[in-house]
């Protein structure tokens, strides 16, 4: 029977890419926090959101070298009323096709609003409409930048170990949820490892597997080949510095330093391989996997699958998310309509 290993230190167990969706707490955040949302002009004017109709999008908390980081994109669809000053009750929609970490934190865009009205048109329900127009913005902006907040203090806990967060700055985005810890028996580890391949790692041999992620986005082949391999585009999606000359032999740093190896090959822009390793205390010692991304360009869109060879056993779930997270995820902030 294998022995239980020493809980890893707090700042060792911190250092993990983890993360945690949080997209149900998130709708009803929204539902219950814009619900309130109420502004009032000259005499009897008033405006409220009524209610909320639609959260459509991903929210979750990630954590990556000891920060929280928030990372969400979501299409908020809502239901207004008001009250012009003839009396007339007033009621329209209002989408925000995108409320997200960048425009709400790194201010990389103004916030978008689409406006309707249900009403029949009149010079009274004309100006309350322009009432609405000019003061719900700035109040549900107001609402939208303690979502991030919200997201820390609610569900930071979990992700922490006896350490403060830090919300300061953009790291890199979606971090990714590490598998527990689990004792497995000989028999189970023996079945676990049929049809695995076995590395060698500081001299000692690394039980290993293979795993494949892959996602389709509305982008030609050859853009989301550069954005993957030229160190001048790879913080667009990774929110991080990098170092990337894609040729056969040149090492490349991704993630602030958080993934390492060498271009293997280069064939633009169908497919790259690159030796890969992760820079954290689950990944062993001078150990290194194989990582080939092909691109394969459809009529419409291009699919992108990451292949990644020599994943130690155990961690297949922790890199899986890794991969979906920093990758897919960090391609999906700059708007590539990812589709999932």
């Amino acid at each position: 029977m294998a022995s239980i290993p020493a809980p890893l230190p707090p700042s060792t167990a911190n250092w993990h890419w983890k993360n945690k969706t949080v997209t149900p707490w998130a709708k009803q955040w929204f539902e219950r926090e814009l619900s309130e949302v109420r502004v009032t002009g000259e005499g009897t004017e008033a405006v409220a959101v009524e209610r909320v109709v639609e959260v459509d999008g991903d929210v979750e908390l990630g954590q990556r070298k000891s920060k929280l980081i928030t990372i969400y994109d979501c299409r908020v669809v809502l239901n207004w009323t008001g009250t012009a000053s003839d009396g007339t009750a007033v009621s329209g929609k209002l989408t925000i096709p995108e409320v997200s970490h960048e425009i709400t934190l790194d201010g990389t865009s103004d916030y978008v609003y689409e406006w309707s009205l249900s009403t029949d048109r009149s010079p009274a329900v004309d100006a309350l409409f322009q009432l609405a127009k000019k003061h719900l913005p700035p109040a549900l902006e107001a609402k939208f930048s303690s979502f991030p907040a919200a997201i820390v203090d609610t569900h930071g806990k979990d992700l922490t170990v006896s350490t403060d967060p830090s919300r300061q700055g953009t790291p890199a985005p979606t971090a990714s949820a590490a598998k527990s810890t689990t004792v497995q028996n000989d028999a189970a580890l023996k079945k676990k490892a049929e049809g695995a391949g076995a590395a060698k790692s500081g001299g000692q041999a690394v039980n290993t597997t293979s795993l494949t992620v892959e996602a389709q986005f509305m982008a030609p082949a050859d853009d989301l080949f550069s954005l993957l391999t030229d160190e001048k585009r790879i913080p667009q999606w990774t929110r991080a510095p990098a170092t990337s000359k894609p040729e056969q032999g040149a090492e490349y740093s991704l993630f602030g330093g958080g993934v390492k190896g060498k271009f293997v090959s280069v064939s633009p822009p169908k497919e790259f391989v690159q030796t890969w390793a992760l820079a954290s205390p689950t990944w062993p010692e001078g150990h290194s996997a194989t990582l080939t991304t092909t691109l394969d360009q459809g009529s419409d869109s291009t699919k992108v699958t990451w292949s990644l060879n020599g994943v130690p056993l155990g961690s297949e779930e922790e890199i899986t998310r890794n991969l979906q997270g920093y990758y897919v995820h960090g391609l999906k902030s700059i708007g590539l309509g990812t589709v999932l």
